[in-house]
């Protein structure tokens, strides 16, 4: 199935373009990293993390005084999604689960005539959380290392050079949007927790996937086209590869919307990481993995040149 004829877009001709255009997005998302940094989540700090629904709407204030007057002044509040539904996140310790029914029956001193119930509770204690803390660098770090060598041995190692690249190039675009959208509005809160961890494993596969495909028809187009020169060449491929392309990145896209939206608070960060993901994997099989191929043979041609 194609969605698009046979096309012939000058995709390299561009990529000095574009190269700006990621430049920017990931100066400015490593700004707000530096500036804002990230939530991260109770899995990765240690503490107390209750989510409670309240039956009718109250103030991030009303909770605060409730918290102050129970003894868990530090704590941090937010809302979860509407204005019935709050985070209370304490890095307090205790045995048990006295820190949380502590927070519970503040609020429920404090709100006698607003009931609410307990969505969600978690107690992850500091060491535990440091190690996943730790563990979730190593994941990443390895899966990229993982990658680089299977592309490298696959192909060519300048091309596994440009899969990582472009893998750190979707890593950093998705990890600087989140701070930036982070807490922007109720529905956005986009803590770094476990189960941001595994979207961002997640797209790091899903971008690789794209780009292999790439750089299979790039192979077997070398083999048939041998006078062709490389930028030629990758154009032809990623063109041809385009409808494929579009067909995969745009199924996995509306299925991660529709989760998204109707997914619940829960799988909002996990989905909205994914939902740029996969268009920055999209965009960086084109203009970031196979542009390194480029940028490294035309180069070699020029030192090659010189040499001459």
């Amino acid at each position: 199935m194609r969605i698009f004829g046979k096309t012939s877009i000058n995709f390299m001709g561009k990529r000095q373009t574009w190269y700006i255009v990621s430049s920017m997005v990931i100066l400015v998302g490593m700004v707000s990293l530096f500036m804002k940094g990230v939530d991260l989540g109770i899995d990765f700090l240690g503490g107390t993390e209750l989510v409670v629904a309240f039956e009718r709407e109250v103030t991030i204030g009303d909770v605060r005084s409730a918290m102050d007057r129970s003894g868990f002044g530090k704590a941090e509040i937010k809302t979860f999604g509407s204005d019935r539904d709050i985070l209370i996140r304490t890095a307090e310790q205790g045995e048990g689960n006295i820190i949380a029914e502590n927070i519970r029956a503040g609020l429920k001193q404090h709100f006698p005539d607003n009931p609410f119930d307990v969505l969600k509770e978690d107690k992850i204690g500091p060491k535990i959380g440091a190690e996943l803390r730790r563990d979730a660098v190593y994941a990443v770090v390895a899966s990229l290392i993982a990658i680089c060598l299977y592309i490298a041995f696959r192909f060519k190692f300048i091309y596994g050079v440009g899969a990582v690249v472009a893998l750190f190039h979707d890593v950093l675009v998705t990890l600087g949007l989140i701070s930036i959208l982070d807490g922007l509005t109720p529905q956005l809160n986009l803590e770094i927790s476990q189960n941001m961890i595994a979207a961002f494993l997640t797209l790091v596969g899903l971008s690789v996937n794209d780009t292999v495909v790439i750089f299979d028809r790039i192979r077997e187009n070398q083999k048939i086209f041998r006078a062709m020169g490389l930028v030629e060449l990758v154009n032809k491929s990623i063109n041809e590869t385009l409808s494929r392309t579009i067909i995969t990145s745009g199924t996995i896209f509306m299925v991660l919307a529709v989760l998204l939206i109707f997914g619940g608070e829960v799988n909002r960060g996990f989905s909205f990481a994914l939902v740029i993901g996969i268009i920055t994997g999209t965009y960086s099989s084109i203009y970031i993995a196979c542009a390194v191929v480029v940028e490294w043979s035309e180069r070699a041609k020029r030192k090659a040149k010189l040499i001459d």
